[in-house]
């Protein structure tokens, strides 16, 4: 396949790129500044570009099979992942190709076991995040709201679980939908690289078109 990759020097669209490239899929890896070049993994092909600017989106996803998305901005900027995720949406319809989506927890249901009675999300659930990662799940609630409601429909989204950190390589994980997931001890988490290889498995695979899915452990 050949695949865009948005947000490629971040922990989350490097490690993504590792795992494409190790599959024998074609990486454009797509930064900033020059300077992030240098440090994409080998054998993607990096460029200049920015997601917000819809003329970029179109001509760096020209010909290509998938455009996955795994842009965070930096912190004091969290409310622009909305504005940048239409334009690469927007983007990605003008030349008719499928967009996968890095998304954000907040959005997820609490399981009944964690949440009791009361219906709560990630992000609603009291005393349940951090101040300190407030304004970007935020950021990603309002993201994943706007996709569901784009005109485009050629896309997927994908959100991790509690806890998203480098780790090991495993290759097993297990699948949700719609409600944040925990293993057997209680803990809702899973490696930046399993969570990689869930996204290139959707990538090969489609099973979530014009959906939402979770993995963790």
């Amino acid at each position: 396949m050949r695949i865009t990759v948005f947000g490629a020097a971040g922990d989350v669209g490097s490690r993504i790129i590792n795992e494409a490239i190790s599959r024998g899929h074609k990486v454009t890896a797509v930064v900033r500044k020059p300077e992030q070049l240098a440090a994409l993994p080998i054998k993607s092909i990096g460029v200049l570009g920015h997601a917000d600017k819809l003329d970029d989106v179109i001509k760096l996803s020209s010909d290509q099979d998938l455009v996955i998305s795994a842009v965070r901005p930096p912190k004091g900027y969290e409310n622009d992942l909305v504005s940048i995720t239409d334009s690469i949406l927007t983007g990605t319809s003008h030349v008719n190709v499928h967009t996968l989506i890095v998304g954000g927890a907040a959005s997820l249901n609490m399981p009944k076991k964690i949440r009791g009675l009361e219906p709560n999300t990630v992000l609603t659930e009291p005393n349940f995040l951090p101040v300190s990662v407030m304004n970007i799940a935020k950021a990603c609630f309002k993201q994943h709201k706007m996709i569901e409601q784009h005109a485009s429909k050629k896309w997927t989204y994908i959100s991790p679980p509690a806890m998203l950190q480098p780790g090991k390589r495993t290759g097993v994980y297990r699948l949700g939908k719609n409600e944040l997931m925990y293993d057997d001890k209680n803990n809702s988490h899973i490696s930046i690289e399993d969570f990689s290889v869930a996204v290139l498995d959707e990538a090969e695979q489609p099973k979530h078109q014009t959906s939402r899915f979770t993995v963790g452990y």
